[in-house]
């Protein structure tokens, strides 16, 4: 089948809205706390695992005074922006700088393969670069390594021990784990025993010199069923 081909939102006043809900946070170093969730529409990569195509297309246009008067009817102070790509969108800088000054703690989750640069730098900035088995690690923009900050954390989805292998190279390459506030080793759902990963990190004893690093599940997709939308 033919992907259909559209163009997200050019107007930094309107984003294209997958969806908006209120869970709790199921990744990162802030799971398990109550979180509204701004699901943008549109993404750039094709990753073999991606859990979230119905983000590829499907959405609504809407202003940014209209998303903010809807996060605010949940009374929650951490909102994440996330897709899809959420910075394919041009709103969605502004998006994040308007939700940072209304008093939100703002994190936005990222592929890597756009520029950071320019995010606001209140928001915590959870990049996730892109292992070997995601079909997509020629898309990891690895200049965003630079300019990460104290308060941000990478992510590296593992399928295999490749993924792994690749990951620790990453690391050691970069130095990116002496920048941020968290390593997060997460696996694919479905493709690799989370107890593999674990052990793994315990016979290379990370801990010694990644100071940050921790293992992750999707928490939601152990909640709810793991293809359930809006958790």
């Amino acid at each position: 089948m033919t992907e259909k081909k559209i163009k997200p939102q050019v107007d930094e006043n309107t984003l294209m809205v997958n969806e908006i809900f209120y869970s709790i946070q199921g990744e990162s170093s802030h799971v398990g706390k109550p979180c509204v969730f701004v699901r943008l529409t549109y993404c750039n990569l094709r990753c073999t695992y991606c859990d979230t195509p119905y983000a590829f297309y499907e959405g609504e246009p809407v202003t940014i005074p209209q998303i903010l008067e809807t996060v605010a009817t949940y009374r929650c102070p951490l909102v994440e922006v996330t897709g899809g790509e959420p910075l394919i969108q041009p709103g969605a800088r502004p998006l994040m700088q308007r939700l940072c000054d209304a008093g939100y703690t703002v994190m936005l989750e990222t592929s890597g393969s756009i520029s950071v640069a320019d995010v606001d730098p209140r928001v915590i900035k959870i990049v996730d670069f892109k292992c070997p088995s995601s079909g997509m690690v020629h898309k990891n923009h690895e200049e965003n390594v630079a300019v990460l900050l104290p308060h941000d954390e990478v992510k590296f989805v593992i399928g295999n021990r490749e993924d792994y292998e690749w990951t620790l190279d990453f690391l050691k390459r970069t130095g990116v784990h002496r920048k941020v506030h968290a390593v997060l080793f997460s696996p694919v759902f479905g493709a690799i025993e989370p107890r593999q990963i674990v052990a793994w990190m315990l016979e290379d004893h990370l801990q010694e010199w990644v100071p940050a690093i921790r293992f992750q599940l999707q928490l939601h997709k152990y909640i709810w069923a793991p293809d359930q939308r809006g958790v």
